[in-house]
Formats: C-alpha cells, structure tokens, sequence
C-alpha cells in the first residue's frame, strides 16, 4: 500500500514537468513562423541601418560573373527590396503580442533607415545616382512608400520627403532598357504623382510604360519581358505588382489624362488573378516550383503576385485562403529550414535554396536577393483575417497527385476595353 502512496505522489510531483514539456512542444502557427523568417531577414539590415552601420557591418556576396558597376549598390538592393515586402506588415496597428513588438522595433528601424538613406552626411547615404542600378531599386524604395503610404511616407520629416523626390526626379537621366525597367519608372514617377499633388511628376514616363505594358501583354495572365516573351518569373518579379501600383497610385492622385487608369487597372488586376491561378498550380505537393529563367535567387519573389492577390483580398474563386496559406507556408518550409540561406553575418546568400553562388547572374549580389521578402505580404493582412484563421487546405496539385476533385483550367481573355480618353 505504501509502494503505491509513494508511487502515486511521484506522479503527481511529475505533472507540472510534464505540463511544461507540453507546453514547449506546442506547434507553432503558420502566422508565428512567417513573422519568425521575416523578422530574421529584416532585422540585421534595419538594426544597423538605423545606427548608419549598414555599409560597415553588412556581410557582402557579390556574382562570380559580376559585371564592372559600383559595387555599393548592393546597399540600395537591401534596402529597397527588403522594405517593399515588410511594408504591409508594418502598417498594423501595435499591440502588446511578441509580433507586434517586433513589428514595432522593425518600424522605428526603418523610419531611421529611410532618413539616413537620403541623408548625404549619414555613412548609409545611398549610392544615389552612380549606376543605371539606381532606378531599379529607387523604384522598390517608392514602392515600399505606395504600399504603407500613411506609415512609412507620412510621418517622415519634410527635409527627408524633400530629399526623396529630388533622388527620384534625377533618376530621369536614366534611360531604361526597353524591358521591366519602363515600370520602375513608372512606380517612381507615379508615386511623385501622389505625394506631390500631381506637381512634380512626369506624366509622360507613366503613360509611355503603361502603353507599352499593354503592347507586351501575351495572355492567360503573361506578360513578355520587353518585345520578345522570355519563360521566366518577370511577370511576377515586377509586371503585374509594379504596373498595378502604377495606375492605383495615378488613380489616388486623380490625375486626369488620356489614359483612364481606373479601367486599365480592374483589367490588370483580372490578369494578376489569373496569374495567380497558375503560381499556386506550379507549387508542388512538396511545396517546390520549377526554377525557370534568370534571376532564379530572388528565391519567394517569384510568388509575388500570389502574395499580393492575397494581400490585397483578391484572390480568384478558384483560390481559396486556407489553400494559398498552406502552399507558401509549405514552400517557406522547403526553402528556407534546412538549406543555408543566410551568412554568419546574418545576411541572405546567393543561391535559390541555399548557397548556390553558380546561380547567380552578372548584375547579383545578396542586396539583390531580398526581393523574395515580396512574398511576406499577406502579413499585413491582421493576425484575425481568414487568411490566418481558416484551417489548411490542399492546393491544387495535392489535390490533383491524390486523386482528388480539383478544378479545370482554362485561358482567361480579357473582357475590359480601354481607349484613350480623348
């Protein structure tokens, strides 16, 4: 009897240590993981970027091949980059939760960060002006701005917005290749709109990229890259995001030209959705996708306009959010837990999942690399929006590798006609 007493009272005494053990082992949410990788990306840029560090501390990898440009674009890449994929995330509210203390600190980094980029006394002052570079990550660094307007643009001081749009504006001298790089353009020019109350923008870089974007639309929701198609992740690295930022940016700025802007963008954003439909079906049951065309190691970049469907609560019927949730929780997975994505300086490494400097192209370095922050958009949908909430479900090619119904596919023709307005 007595055996029994004591055996019982070790059992009880071993509750609480087993409670505990449980209570560590508690999964971790889909939401909690991506906020994890996010903040892991962002932090050692910002941290020291808001100290003016960045250009002293950042552990650098530059393209075997590199070409001949000023190497220290690699900083205006990070930055640039790295701020369009958070911005969503950063306009929430704060609150007392472990993410929105990080969510917090990330936005008092960047606020700092986007002063001392335009700063010329600051030792991060941007390589603003030194290579045709410029224009392309100028562009993400209007983009950031476009996507947390009233967080990251207007509480900046008048000197620094100042500053920005006179970076912007000598960015004109750049002539852009006939390529992607006409929206770059366009996003700068287009955000000036905006921010200046139509004063100091250049009208014709906005609706010269816009028509041409239309010229170069293929169908089925491609874009080719310039005149000629390319089978490559270009329509998701900046077509569809940057050409509808475009025109929703001239729309706020109730710019009135030939072009109607609103019409152009309810059709693009259809072309957006149905790219979107075929992003979610090249990820696989075990959340890979085919690694096609240049600039492979912008990584999650290439899930861009998925992200962005979701983000913007856009997402075609076809789609639904516990499905897209589960497939880029699963890619995040397979690319980024095991693999070594980041340097010992904390920094992301040229490859497309991992180290893989053989991947890179003549203009790659790691700054380029922050790009597949694009992904992380749907942070900025809050922590209670069905995105989050709604249980997982099976993508497409789970479905259609289980047999299991899923739906057919079909190409999507556009029902929106457009003419000059005069």
């Amino acid at each position: 009897m007595k055996r029994v007493f004591f055996l019982l009272a070790a059992a009880v005494l071993l509750l609480p240590a087993t409670a505990a053990k449980k209570k560590q082992t508690v999964q971790q949410t889909d939401r909690e993981y991506w906020c994890e990788l996010a903040y892991k990306m962002a932090q050692p840029v910002l941290e020291n970027m808001a100290k003016g560090e960045l250009q002293k501390n950042m552990k650098t990898e530059f393209s075997p091949s590199f070409d001949k440009r000023d190497r220290s674009v690699v900083y205006m890449e990070t930055f640039g980059r790295l701020m369009a994929g958070i911005a969503p995330w950063l306009t929430l509210p704060d609150d007392d939760t472990a993410e929105g203390q990080q969510r917090q600190q990330l936005r008092q980094w960047a606020l700092a960060a986007y002063k001392n980029a335009v700063d010329p006394a600051s030792p991060d002052y941007l390589c603003w002006g030194r290579a045709g570079q410029n224009l392309v990550d100028a562009a993400y660094i209007a983009e950031s701005f476009l996507r947390a307007y009233d967080t990251l643009w207007t509480p900046l001081d008048d000197v620094t917005k100042q500053r920005y749009v006179r970076e912007f504006q000598k960015l004109r001298r750049i002539d852009p290749p006939y390529t992607n790089w006409f929206l770059f353009s366009s996003v700068i020019e287009s955000f000036i709109a905006k921010a200046t109350n139509r004063k100091e923008y250049d009208e014709f870089r906005v609706n010269t990229a816009c028509r041409k974007v239309e010229e170069w639309y293929v169908g089925d929701g491609w874009y080719a890259d310039g005149p000629v198609f390319a089978f490559d992740y270009y329509s998701s690295y900046v077509f569809h995001a940057m050409y509808l930022e475009t025109l929703q940016a001239m729309v706020d700025a109730k710019a009135n030209t030939r072009l109607d802007y609103k019409k152009y963008y309810d059709r693009a954003l259809k072309r957006a959705q149905k790219f979107a439909i075929i992003l979610e079906r090249f990820i696989s049951p075990e959340g890979t996708f085919p690694v096609i065309g240049r600039s492979t190691p912008y990584r999650m970049a290439a899930m861009q306009p998925l992200a962005l469907m979701a983000w913007y609560q856009t997402l075609p019927a076809d789609l639904s959010n516990g499905q897209v949730r589960a497939a880029l929780t699963k890619v995040l997975h397979r690319m980024f837990d095991q693999q070594q994505n980041f340097n010992d300086g904390g920094y992301l490494t040229i490859g497309f999942c991992g180290s893989q400097p053989e991947t890179a192209d003549w203009y790659t370095n790691n700054g380029s690399l922050y790009m597949t922050s694009l992904a992380f958009m749907p942070l900025g949908l809050p922590a209670d929006h069905p995105f989050w909430t709604d249980a997982p479900q099976p993508w497409t090619q789970v479905k259609a590798w289980g047999g299991q119904p899923f739906p057919k596919d079909h190409r999507w023709a556009d029902d929106i006609t457009t003419r000059d307005k005069w």
